[in-house]
């Protein structure tokens, strides 16, 4: 179990909720999204906007808890974002127009933003860097299974309720972990973060900080694009459910654990920098030959979901060791470098769908650009410099 979480298993489990609440923010909402307009008011692409501006109100989140991680004990922190998490939740459940849930969802993501960035540190600090590798592995594995078994949830929250209890379900959580790890905060180790000279502005300004958190955030940017917009995509274009979209979700993420863990035997057999290379350029082969597909007019959902696992094969293959090589990148400044590379993969993801949000009735030919375009653009990110000073 050598690298793996077997110590401190309770703080591990802490650490994995406060980042699986963030993540099902969106997940556990998302089958309520394309019937949001006949009950709050709007229309389909302002109904994706209820995802792109919790992604994007999670950016802003996740760099002032940066700043504030170098500065604050991190365990309060922690515990302030999740109480805060799950009272917005709660008056989103309130919304009566889909423009106030809109605007609520970005307080929402910048509320819940704080365990994603202190998570990398807090494992350093409990298993040492070589353990924290197979950590973030397993840490990635669990919160991998958020969209696929989130949805399924979220869905039948939708037909027992209505789309207001994933909100309330949300809310209830959060609060319940929010006072968990304030009784419990001596357990987290003590943390705070490297308040270097320069902060953000020295991470961008280094090119090879920025090839790990480029190609990083539009590996899994591209990914999450498409999902953003398969529900719509599925029940309104091309005739399907929300039962083929969960379908098609499950197997992507039963080949992502699968072939994530496999991702560090391979890496110490072919190196860190092979492992990412071929990861990302299996995501870009998978976004073109979906966008390849959809322009010959193909419109089969079994084909898609063919297509789909390619895109969780390439995040897969780079696994925690991309991630783990941006955070060294950082040289010591661990929060910021989370954040940093967490912000990119929202920023991506949340203009990815913004952009994609007034095309969406063209269907799959208009989701497959842009999930094509962005995972192209990870894999011309790798021409910046490499991490020599890494092994592997």
């Amino acid at each position: 179990m050598t690298g793996r979480p077997n110590r401190h298993i309770g703080t591990f489990l802490l650490i994995v909720l406060g980042t699986v609440l963030a993540l099902a923010g969106t997940d556990l909402v998302l089958p309520a999204v394309p019937g949001l307009p006949a009950i709050l008011g709007g229309d389909l692409p302002r109904a994706q906007m209820v995802l792109a501006s919790f992604t994007a109100g999670s950016a802003v989140g996740l760099l002032l808890f940066g700043a504030l991680g170098a500065r604050f004990d991190q365990r309060r922190l922690l515990a302030l974002s999740l109480l805060a998490y799950g009272l917005i939740s709660a008056a989103c459940s309130m919304s009566n127009s889909i423009s106030i849930l809109i605007l609520l969802r970005f307080i929402q993501g910048a509320a819940g933003s704080a365990a994603a960035v202190f998570a990398p540190g807090l494992l350093r600090k409990l298993y040492g860097d070589g353990g924290a590798v197979g950590a973030m592995g397993l840490l990635g594995s669990i919160e991998s299974l958020t969209p696929a078994l989130a949805p399924l949830f979220g869905l039948w929250l939708l037909r027992l309720f209505d789309w207001r209890a994933s909100f309330d379900l949300l809310a209830i959580l959060s609060i319940a972990l929010a006072a968990i790890v304030t009784a419990r905060h001596r357990h987290l180790p003590p943390m705070r973060g490297l308040a270097t000279g320069g902060g953000y502005w020295r991470l961008i300004a280094d090119p090879c900080f920025m090839r790990y958190a480029i190609s990083h955030a539009c590996t899994l940017g591209a990914l999450l694009i498409f999902v953003f917009g398969a529900p719509t995509v599925f029940t309104v274009t091309m005739g399907g459910t929300l039962s083929d979209f969960i379908i098609m979700q499950m197997t992507g993420i039963a080949f992502f654990i699968v072939i994530a863990n496999c991702s560090g035997a391979l890496g110490r057999r072919f190196g860190d920098e092979t492992m990412i290379s071929i990861g990302t350029a299996i995501t870009a082969a998978g976004g073109v030959a979906m966008l390849a597909y959809a322009m010959a007019g193909g419109r089969s959902i079994h084909v898609v979901s063919a297509l789909f696992p390619l895109l969780n094969t390439g995040l897969a293959l780079r696994g925690p060791a991309g991630f783990h090589r941006a955070i060294v990148a950082a040289r010591g400044d661990d929060a910021r470098g989370a954040a940093l590379v967490i912000v990119a993969i929202l920023l991506t993801t949340s203009l990815g769908t913004a952009a994609v949000a007034p095309f969406i009735g063209l269907g799959l030919p208009a989701l497959a650009t842009g999930t094509a375009l962005v995972a192209v653009a990870g894999l011309l990110s790798l021409t910046l410099p490499k991490l020599e000073m890494a092994a592997g």
